[in-house]
């Protein structure tokens, strides 16, 4: 299990997470006969996980705090729950081939329209960024896009692969079903550029629907 932090990384966290990724994608190599394989999953922040933006400004808007801290106003986060990202996780084990880093293609949202879902009447004080912070998560830099391919719901990076094995690769992915559709070089996946944005009713009824059953739209 990876995180966008791993793309670019920007802080030890991140880089330690690159680094496992790096790890488990080559152990591939040193697997023998044994029947298995090794593939990571990179999502960004999962709704409702502690530590996250939304349980946060819940927790002040129901104390009535007059005002919510945001960093900044262009800053944009991808938006997975954890029922996707558990569907996602079983998918890769029954599909995936090995080696593989699987990207999914999820929405993304203004940190504005969360606070204004939120607590639409609150103020919301700009604090700044905070050290190791991006103002974008970012799942697939342009440096992976020569080895990267679209699959319909996810993205797929692959290592670099000799003509041999990608088209075992290839075959693999073939026989269920699902076609690799190579991305333009120079491609990225960021949630700033994203083409699916979430609106402000869209982040409510998730709120509704995963975290709060008891919002109330303060």
């Amino acid at each position: 299990l990876s995180t966008d932090k791993a793309a670019a990384p920007v802080n030890m966290y991140g880089a330690s997470k690159l680094c496992s990724d790096k790890l488990f994608v080559a152990a591939n190599n040193i697997i023998g006969s044994r029947d298995l394989s090794l593939s990571v999953v990179r999502y960004g922040n999962v709704m409702g996980s502690r530590g996250s933006v939304i349980p946060f400004f819940l927790n002040l808007a129901k104390k009535n705090k007059a005002v919510l801290p945001i960093t900044s106003k262009e800053m944009t986060r991808f938006n997975i729950t954890l029922e996707e990202g558990v569907d996602m996780v079983m998918w890769c084990i029954k599909n995936t081939f090995g080696g593989e880093i699987v990207v999914p293609k999820i929405p993304s949202y203004n940190i504005m329209d969360v606070a204004n879902a939120i607590s639409p009447n609150c103020k919301k004080e700009i604090i700044g960024v905070r050290p190791g912070e991006k103002i974008h998560e970012e799942m697939i830099t342009s440096s992976d896009s020569k080895t990267t391919y679209d699959i319909g719901n996810y993205y797929l990076i692959l290592p670099i692969l000799d003509k041999i094995k990608f088209n075992e690769v290839l075959k693999f992915y073939q026989s269920k079903g699902i076609k690799l559709k190579k991305v333009r070089d120079g491609f990225n996946y960021d949630s700033g550029s994203n083409e699916h944005f979430l609106s402000v009713d869209e982040i409510k009824n998730l709120i509704i629907k995963h975290i709060d059953t008891n919002f109330s739209h303060v």
